[in-house]
């Protein structure tokens, strides 16, 4: 991540931007993240990237990193176009990220950042600038990728063993948001009937404790026939 924040300073100072078509959003792991970006003075880097922290977790692997922008959104689906993101989180296929992206490469976050500068999955990073500075010269990924020493002079001065314990200390207490969520009472969950998100399974109707004996599946139906491009993964629950 360091690295990343690293990359995009280097890009910012050499004059170059993201084109407004390509959708960025940073989602940290962990506010530690956010902290020690902070400290190596890089966050101000990302952000005029369009690199802003929009939540954390698995924000964007899910889907909840917000609309494309609208007119992107009308061209794809205008010109049923195949459009990619690049991520750096666990989830690359299609759709995850986004309905209307077909494509999702998984890359490291400072890639992730060169390939939003490119505009374009399209590319050899290695052979084709990333860009042009104003002055119209190119600029390659070699000019502005950091130097491992770089990287660990800035983790040296702004990650922090105190930064963890302070940020875990109270992980389990949230937001005030979180704290004035209405709670429910008891020491048993209370099923919501009327609830399309978190049901009830019916299989737990009349459950004895000791199972019953392994027997034939008969006049079993098919609950749903599905193409190769969707996974259960898409199926799993999960805030939208």
């Amino acid at each position: 991540m360091i690295g990343a924040g690293l990359l995009a300073k280097k890009a910012v100072e050499r004059g170059l931007d993201v084109a407004p078509y390509v959708k960025t959003s940073l989602a940290p792991g962990s506010q530690v993240v956010t902290r020690y970006l902070e400290q190596s003075g890089v966050l101000p880097y990302l952000s005029a990237l369009g690199f802003q922290v929009v939540g954390y977790g698995c924000t964007t692997c899910i889907g909840n990193s917000g609309p494309l922008p609208q007119v992107v959104a009308d061209a794809i689906d205008e010109n049923e176009l195949v459009v990619a993101s690049v991520l750096s989180g666990n989830r690359n296929f299609e759709g995850r990220v986004h309905p209307q992206v077909r494509a999702s490469f998984l890359a490291s976050p400072p890639l992730v950042v060169a390939f939003a500068l490119a505009g374009t999955v399209d590319i050899d990073l290695s052979r084709e600038p990333i860009g042009h500075d104003p002055n119209g010269d190119p600029v390659m990924l070699a000019d502005i990728w950091p130097t491992r020493e770089e990287v660990m002079e800035a983790m040296a001065t702004s990650v922090t063993p105190e930064m963890f314990r302070e940020e875990y200390a109270t992980v389990f207490s949230g937001d005030e948001h979180w704290r004035n969520l209405p709670v429910p009472q008891g020491d048993l969950f209370e099923w919501d009937i009327s609830s399309t998100y978190v049901r009830k399974p019916t299989f737990f109707d009349d459950l004895s404790p000791e199972p019953q004996p392994v027997a034939d599946v008969k006049a079993a139906r098919v609950l749903a026939l599905l193409g190769d491009s969707v996974t259960t993964d898409h199926t799993s629950p999960r805030p939208v």
